[in-house]
């Protein structure tokens, strides 16, 4: 039956499924000539190995697909990989919990975190598999753009309705109140524009466009909005100097390597655009079979590039791979511009595949451990910081402590844990100021420092082996008199500045510094912006039930059953303010007399309060 096939076959290059019994597809390949291919597999030579027998011991059936050219081929053995996970082939874990940034495809459009890409007409730009490095990026985005994050429907009816009010976001600055008309579509999609190059690394044209817009607005006299622009190139020239300059050329280059051990791999991309790394992304593999890289290197080149639209002109790999060419005219179509596949073998670019596939190797090798569930294992990254900071112990635990309010108010406090370089979520605390007012951050770090580490003494529970507190000097000076207080003088603490990723020690005058390539410092990062993270998420928290309680107790008739009946009903205090009366006195417990108390409340407030 199946000698009878192969003797039909096209000689015509196309796909070809292996099956077993059951119909499962159990491989899937490509070639250039489907007769000879396939011939291959059912006739094999003398130099057939094992894993190639055992294979095709398990096939009972094929199916061929036809396609116009060896590319077309490429594109769709990729494609059936992905969606079919077959055993015998290398298959990227499923990277559906992987968060993309998307531009929405709207009348003005949106920057958001999904996890879900959706073919709309919307850009993505990811999967961010450090969403560390993500959250920084967004962050960095609401701060210097101001483009809006409401869900509304603006269209060009809806603003001349007048359907729609500015929010808070205006009055602060973070968005240029489209949904009223007061920016136009032309100069919002240049807004975009910068935020999408800006995304891609490409700083140095944002900051270029910036500075030609600010000099034209200056030349108009409109200084306010030119001294708007000029703060915005600030924010974007320091975010800048975070990143990591690693090549002197201006070119857009990803370096890509792999790491092997057994049935376990990881894949590795760098990222850099203008000479610097904007971003890492790592995925594991599935090997179910002992294959080499020569294998293991295109499969996964063919599958990061099925799931990215961001392709560079030049890609770095850690060793030659076939169908080098079929992979070049792939992607160059896929860009729309050429792209080369490189294979660096000396010099600084050699030297950028080996500090990929030495990271590479780092992943990896974290991730056998942890499989393996040695409980004596220490992560690469806690060995380093120890061996970088000189810390008597290894440290296994870290506790980080932030303080997070709006010119003292709303004051609180979080610390957050990491045990072998991971979050332990379920020791994480938060904190309200009890002792402190106003803005004073060196005595609310004490306070919480002191009400931390005296219940673990109170309760007989071990120190962490290194606290980290968010700040310089002073933070670090407050935390450790809390705790020589608590008879705690030999505790391991450090500070950590955000502006210049300076470490404060005790005893130590002068700051230090660690190389940005460190995995060192990239563990203390990782763990204050989990702390940061999680101030920020309970400060405003607190500062919605302070505005709530500010708000709906000064209304007559309005008492905490009423509140807790309205906010359960619409959800937050936009809601009720823009419900009727009539909804409002549909609320349980409420009336209309209670309903047009509330009306007139919102309407006296200050415009923007709240």
């Amino acid at each position: 039956m199946i000698e009878s096939r192969l003797r039909r076959l096209p000689r015509k290059p196309g796909v070809y499924l292996l099956k077993n019994q059951k119909g499962d597809i159990i491989y899937v390949g490509k070639a250039k000539a489907l007769r000879q291919r396939l011939r291959s597999h059912f006739r094999p030579g003398r130099t057939e190995d094992i894993k190639h027998r055992v294979m095709m011991k398990k096939v009972a059936d094929f199916e061929i697909i036809v396609t116009d050219s060896e590319v077309e081929a490429l594109i769709l053995e990729a494609n059936l990989v992905q969606e079919h996970q077959p055993h015998y082939n290398i298959n990227l874990k499923d990277d559906k919990s992987y968060p993309y940034i998307r531009i929405t495809c709207e009348t003005f459009p949106r920057v958001m975190v999904t996890r879900r890409v959706v073919r709309d007409g919307s850009r993505y730009f990811g999967p961010y598999t450090d969403v560390g490095n993500m959250r920084q990026l967004m962050s960095a985005i609401r701060r210097i753009f101001p483009v809006r994050t409401c869900q509304l429907r603006i269209s060009e009816q809806s603003i001349l309705k007048k359907s729609h009010k500015v929010c808070l976001n205006y009055h602060i600055g973070r968005c240029r109140g489209p949904c009223e008309g007061l920016i136009s579509k032309e100069e919002y999609d240049w807004l975009v524009d910068q935020v999408q190059a800006f995304i891609q690394g490409r700083s140095t044209e944002v900051v270029a466009a910036f500075e030609k817009r600010m000099k034209i607005l200056a030349g108009q006299r409109h200084f306010e909005e030119a001294a708007m622009m000029r703060d915005q190139i600030r924010s974007v020239s320091r975010f800048q100097e975070r990143q990591k300059m690693v090549d002197g050329e201006s070119a857009s280059r990803d370096l890509i390597a792999v790491a092997t051990d057994e049935s376990d791999a990881c894949g590795l991309v760098f990222h850099i655009r203008n000479g610097k790394v904007i971003n890492r992304q790592h995925f594991y593999l599935d090997i179910r079979e002992d294959l080499s890289d020569d294998l293991i290197l295109p499969s996964f080149v063919k599958q990061f590039y099925l799931r990215t639209d961001e392709i560079p002109e030049e890609i770095y790999l850690s060793r030659p791979v076939e169908d080098t060419c079929l992979l070049e005219e792939w992607l160059s179509g896929k860009r729309g511009a050429r792209v080369r596949l490189c294979f660096p073998q000396k010099g600084k670019k050699a030297h950028l595949i080996s500090m990929a596939e030495e990271n590479a190797r780092l992943l990896l090798d974290e991730r056998v451990h942890q499989k393996n569930g040695q409980a004596e294992w220490v992560a690469p990254s806690v060995k380093a910081l120890q061996k970088e900071l000189g810390l008597q112990h290894i440290p296994r635990v870290i506790e980080a402590f932030d303080i997070s309010h709006i010119q003292g108010k709303a004051a609180v406090a979080s610390m957050v844990s990491f045990e072998n370089g991971r979050a332990r979520k379920n020791a994480y605390r938060r904190y309200k100021i009890k002792t402190v007012t106003g803005v004073d951050d060196f005595a609310s770090m004490s306070e919480v420092v002191r009400r931390r580490y005296r219940r673990l003494a109170a309760e007989n529970r071990d120190m962490p082996d290194l606290i980290l507190v968010d700040g310089g000097k002073g933070q670090l000076s407050s935390a450790l008199t809390a705790l020589k207080n608590l008879g705690f003088e030999n505790q391991a603490v450090i500070g950590l500045a955000k502006r210049l990723e300076e470490i404060y020690m005790p005893g130590l005058p002068d700051p230090q510094t660690l190389s940005k390539s460190s995995p060192a410092l990239r563990l203390l990062q990782r763990v204050r912006n989990e702390a940061h993270r999680f101030a920020i998420a309970y400060h405003r928290q607190a500062r919605q039930k302070q505005m709530v309680r500010s708000v709906l107790d000064d209304i007559p008739g309005i008492g905490s059953k009423r509140r807790q009946a309205l906010l359960k009903s619409f959800g937050s205090l936009a809601g009720i303010q823009n419900a009727t009366v009539e909804q409002l006195a549909a609320v349980p417990g409420m009336n209309t007399k209670a309903a047009e108390s509330v009306i007139i409340a919102f309407r006296n407030r200050p415009e923007g309060s709240g």
